[in-house]
């Protein structure tokens, strides 16, 4: 933590801010390892301070070692300003992505008018973009999870099952065996639903020629997984197969050209010409990924318009998909860790060919 912790001070430092408030959850972990649900951090450029209610203040003590624990009293932002006035700070950054306009206002209601307010826009995500060993582990434990529970819901999906119970098997199989919560709602879409990219489990009973489309994760000690596979209920039609094997092939040509040292857009690119080779480029409309790690969605993207070049240590997604009104849908998601020359997977379920189920 301690690193993290003079990284940001670094940057507070450079822009001339004396301080940052940070409410935003999972960059209150990150920064200072409390799990409560109730907090808010103060860090100048000498001190520490998490304010929290008394409900919290023996779990933050244990938790966040070295750190100043404040007692929050009558609410957040008044004991922010009682903090303020003590240390005579005069300049303070807030997650200007974070807070909404109406806890905007009243922060700026509750601090003195001496305290200049600088909305401060991921100076936070900026750093959590590139994971140390100890999150990359804790990565792999969640995607290693989500790959076990793959090979259990094989036997599971067969003709004559809801969708719905698909999604509560993986679910329960996940909390049994150590993840805390799932990362999303999960997408279980069969047959005509395929073609929605984010269609969440429903009521629909799988029937024999579909393909099924699975999208799920969990979280393990505070960081997610995500992964896609697509099967066939029954031998696969010729179509399908190609389908398949057109997204593969994409998602080949993305792993292949993810490493340090290139642009986010050309990991997309490399995705995209490949499925619009085969003339199915309108078919793949979202983007080719995403960095996962607190939060299962986070920076950096790939897609189109993402300038950011990759540094070793990025987790993110390669995830293309095609998807045909009327007829279903094909996606295949891993998660890799960004490398100097190339890329590592932390999810290992297989996709090498279309798996027959039921």
């Amino acid at each position: 933590m301690a690193g993290r912790i003079e990284r940001l001070r670094e940057q507070l430092k450079e822009r001339g801010v004396e301080a940052i408030f940070v409410t935003q959850p999972e960059n209150r972990r990150y920064l200072s390892g409390f799990t409560g649900t109730a907090g808010a951090l103060l860090i100048t450029r000498q001190e520490c301070y998490l304010l929290t209610d008394f409900r919290y203040l023996e779990q933050a003590a244990g938790e966040c070692p070295g750190w100043n624990i404040y007692e929050v009293k009558e609410s957040t932002f008044a004991s922010l300003a009682e903090l303020l006035g003590q240390l005579k700070v005069n300049s303070l950054a807030c997650e200007g992505g974070f807070l909404t306009y109406k806890q905007f206002i009243d922060l700026q209601e509750k601090l003195p008018e001496a305290v200049k307010i600088i909305p401060g826009y991921d100076w936070i995500e900026e750093l959590r973009k590139i994971k140390e060993p100890a999150e990359i582990e804790n990565l792999r434990r969640a995607a290693e999870l989500a790959d076990h529970a793959f090979w259990h819901i094989l036997d599971f999906i067969r003709p004559g099952v809801r969708e719905e119970d698909v999604a509560l098997e993986l679910e329960f199989f996940l909390r049994k065996r150590g993840a805390r919560k799932i990362s999303f709602e999960i997408i279980v879409a069969s047959g005509p639903r395929g073609a929605m990219p984010h269609g969440t489990a429903s009521d629909k009973m799988l029937q024999a020629g579909e393909l099924v489309t699975i999208d799920y994760g969990c979280e393990y000690q505070g960081y997610y997984s995500d992964l896609t596979r697509t099967v066939s209920l029954g031998p696969p039609s010729r179509e399908q197969e190609k389908i398949y094997a057109i997204v593969l092939e994409a998602q080949v040509a993305g792993l292949a050209a993810l490493k340090a040292g290139v642009g986010a857009c050309a990991v997309d690119q490399a995705v995209r010409e490949v499925i619009e080779k085969y003339g199915y480029g309108e078919n793949f409309r979202h983007s080719t990924g995403h960095g996962v790690g607190l939060v299962v969605h986070e920076a950096p993207r790939l897609s189109k318009k993402e300038e950011t070049v990759l540094q070793a240590g990025m987790v993110v997604t390669v995830e293309p998909g095609i998807y045909l009104p009327g007829w279903g849908g094909v996606r295949i998601e891993d998660m890799a860790v960004v490398e100097e020359e190339g890329c590592r997977l932390l999810t290992h379920a297989p996709k090498d060919e279309l798996i027959v189920c039921g």
